[in-house]
């Protein structure tokens, strides 16, 4: 072992934590989006430098460096208010509602029956109404009134999960913090992923490196930090459900259910990773013990909101799929893919026809041991295919694969950062999804042809885990 591995280890990751303070600081969404993502492209270069010098390290070393690296990543989210997105005010607005006793779900945060709860940061008035990132509000008079909150005329669309964790912050943080205790929130959910998989990777006798896949990716500090997205809970649910669904004896694949509900309960979109967590199941009670305490929760989960709300607790989640066109396909930029060979009427049943043939794929061949291998397949492909346009929804890929270890599908997770930063520029076009999740559906095409070339046979070469026990070759 070369003695300078762990100095270049350390160089390359400071590297990475200083670009991304430059990324986070710099507020150019709206002026200067070109820029906003070169940054960002030069946080993933330095990122892949640090996993490739991490590589190097000795086992026994590795663990603390993650851990170190972790942290410093995940602090630089903190060095700003939320940069590139606003949906973090929105999670303010209905803790601090239900903090008040009213359900999230009864009104927008334009209602005038909440309106003794605004205060001039989410809803600011005069000039400071000129930003690009308010929403006017009607009624204001001679002086302009608006919100932080995007879309303040619909109801919230976040589950119940998600909902009880914006209560809690709200109730934790005191008065006037503002923005800080959901960035400090997300950024402790984020660290507490880095420790579920290094538990998880050390369980099942794996290189604990991977965890660096979810520790140093500058997809977190962004997303899951700066923007303070919920999306980073329901990955921890679902990181901690699908290991517990890894072990043997139905008693721990119930539990692995039940923590799978609460990650759906937290954003819905963790619900792809069922079919993963079915790898290679043969018994209907085997199903079973996942998916009947899954629903359970899920279901109970809602019952409180139910009884306490007047209005849908589904919210404004028809109109969101409405919006982004998942309904009507020639209305926006997804399915980007499938519509460069097939009619814009063709996209949406030729999506669910794959997808099905996808995770009936995973059901069946499946490794039970190692359902997140099943739940990456078919998280991946549901997004190449969906080309979504948010950047944030890719935070659930990356923690699978870190699971994993298929490291050519953190593409598919730049393709979605691609397309969500240069809109500004380009607009919602699918011209430029299509460039974006082409180029990272032909990485996940290749990278398995070149680890055969190389003698592989489609497995990665084994080499000793940071526990010290040898890693299983594994088929791609």
């Amino acid at each position: 072992m070369k003695p300078r591995t762990v100095p270049t280890a350390l160089a390359a990751l400071a590297a990475l934590t200083a670009a991304l303070v430059l990324t986070v600081r710099h507020d150019g969404y709206f002026t200067d989006a070109a820029g906003l993502f070169l940054r960002y492209a030069v946080c993933w270069a330095l990122f892949a430098l640090a996993l490739l010098a991490l590589r190097r390290v000795p086992a026994h070393r590795v663990v603390p460096l993650l851990l170190a690296g972790a942290l410093a990543v995940a602090v630089t989210g903190l060095v700003a208010p939320p940069r590139t997105s606003t949906d973090s005010y929105r999670y303010a607005w209905d803790g601090r509602v239900q903090s008040a006793g009213i359900s999230p779900y009864d009104h927008a945060p334009q209602d005038p029956g909440p309106a003794r709860l605004r205060d001039p940061w989410l809803f600011p008035t005069g000039a400071a109404c000129a930003g690009p990132d308010r929403a006017p509000l009607p009624g204001g008079g001679p002086v302009p009134h608006c919100t932080r909150i995007n879309r303040p005329a619909v109801h919230t669309i976040y589950p119940p999960v998600a909902e009880a964790y914006f209560l809690a912050v709200d109730r934790l943080s005191p008065h006037g913090a503002r923005h800080k205790p959901l960035q400090i929130g997300a950024g402790l959910l984020s660290l507490g992923v880095t420790g579920a998989l290094l538990l998880i990777l050390r369980r099942r006798g794996q290189d604990l490196r991977r965890a660096a896949y979810w520790a140093w990716c500058p997809a977190v500090p962004i997303e899951a930090v700066n923007n303070a997205h919920v999306d980073v809970l329901g990955v921890l649910l679902a990181v901690i459900g699908l290991g517990l669904v890894a072990e043997r004896g139905l008693r721990r694949r119930a539990a692995g259910g039940l923590v799978l509900g609460a990650a759906i309960a937290t954003k819905l979109m963790p619900a792809v990773v069922l079919p993963g967590a079915l790898s290679g199941v043969r018994r209907v009670r085997d199903a079973a013990a996942v998916l009947v305490p899954a629903a359970a929760f899920t279901l109970l989960a809602y019952l409180p909101y139910v009884l306490l709300s007047h209005d849908s607790v589904l919210g404004y989640l028809g109109g969101y799929v409405d919006e982004e066109g998942y309904d009507d396909p020639s209305a926006g930029s997804r399915y980007a893919l499938l519509r460069l060979v097939l009619p814009d009427s063709w996209a949406l049943p030729v999506l669910l026809a794959a997808m099905a043939g996808v995770s009936l794929y995973v059901m069946r061949r499946g490794d039970p041991r190692r359902p997140w291998s099943g739940a990456l397949l078919v998280t991946g492909w549901a997004f190449a295919l969906l080309t979504p346009g948010y950047s944030w929804y890719a935070l659930l890929l990356i923690a699978l694969v870190a699971l994993d270890g298929r490291w050519e599908w953190l593409g598919i997770a730049l393709a979605g950062a691609a397309g969500y930063l240069l809109a500004p520029v380009f607009g919602h076009r699918p011209a430029l999804s299509a460039t974006a999740y082409g180029a990272a559906v032909l990485v996940v095409l290749v990278a398995p042809v070149v680890r055969r070339r190389r003698g592989s046979g489609g497995a990665r070469p084994a080499r000793p885990p940071a526990d010290g026990r040898h890693e299983r070759v594994r088929n791609s």
